[in-house]
């Protein structure tokens, strides 16, 4: 049985891995920590406000935000413990930057852009698809309580696509007669963030060539499509081969 622990365990995240980790026959939740939650109840435990409780887990699935993740994860580290992180925010440059302070040693440490399986497979599909076509655009939509724009979902899939031979080096340019009309470019592809009431996780990517189009698009309506992507996570995190590890595709090869 894996003893693990939540970190930021008072979320709308944080409560549905508590209540998931906690129903799991393989798993044992030891320890929900939130300093803005003291004395709360998650997946039938307290929430804590001391890291050290942490450290009776094997392994921390954080979901915070990003102005704290990497504060956290220096503690998870010092404490040994492999960590599984759905925390958005992670651009080029954070990642860089934590596989440089995290080091070369386990334990383990799994960054997730998008747990859904379905999501997943959308950004292999966008990858197998852009070689073939000569540009690309990502539009995102997001509940209006999302921390960061892009999405690190869309921040990955432009990634993919770029590395699967993709960089969209013709994409359409075109003068913006309104300041950021035409969205962040990111690996050569555009990508427009949507923040409205009503909407969960959705994404399209829209490829185009001579006379045609391709839309690959994949939707999220109940945060509990991700749960089996933690799960599957938590379950895996420590037999990786490296130290810092990027999407949860490397346990669906």
């Amino acid at each position: 049985m894996i003893r693990v622990a939540v970190s930021g365990a008072a979320g709308r995240m944080g409560r549905l891995v508590c209540e998931a980790v906690a129903g799991a026959a393989d798993l044992d939740l030891v320890a929900a920590y939130d300093p803005a939650a003291a004395g709360q109840a998650a997946g039938g435990i307290r929430v804590g406000t001391d890291p050290e409780a942490v450290g009776a887990a094997e392994v921390v699935v954080e979901f915070t935000r990003p102005e704290v993740v990497e504060g956290n994860l220096a503690l998870w580290r010092a404490l040994g413990r492999h960590v599984v992180v759905g925390t958005s925010g992670f651009d080029a440059p954070r990642l860089a930057s934590l596989r440089q302070t995290w080091g070369s040693a386990p334990p383990n440490c799994l960054v997730v852009p998008n747990f859904s399986i379905g999501a997943v497979l959308m950004m292999r599909f966008a990858a197998a698809a852009a070689p073939h076509f000569a540009a690309a655009e990502i539009i995102e939509w997001h509940h209006d309580r999302k921390a960061d724009a892009p999405s690190g979902t869309a921040l990955a899939t432009a990634a993919g696509m770029a590395a699967a031979g993709g960089r969209q080096e013709r994409a359409v340019e075109s003068a913006e007669t309104a300041a950021g009309a035409r969205g962040a470019a990111v690996e050569g592809v555009r990508i427009h963030a949507v923040r409205l009431p009503g909407l969960l996780a959705h994404q399209e990517v829209v490829l185009g060539a001579e006379g045609e189009t391709l839309t690959i698009r994949h939707d999220t309506t109940d945060r509990a499509a991700f749960l089996p992507g933690v799960l599957l996570a938590v379950r895996r995190v420590g037999t990786l081969p490296e130290p810092v590890t990027v999407g949860l595709e490397a346990l669906l090869a």
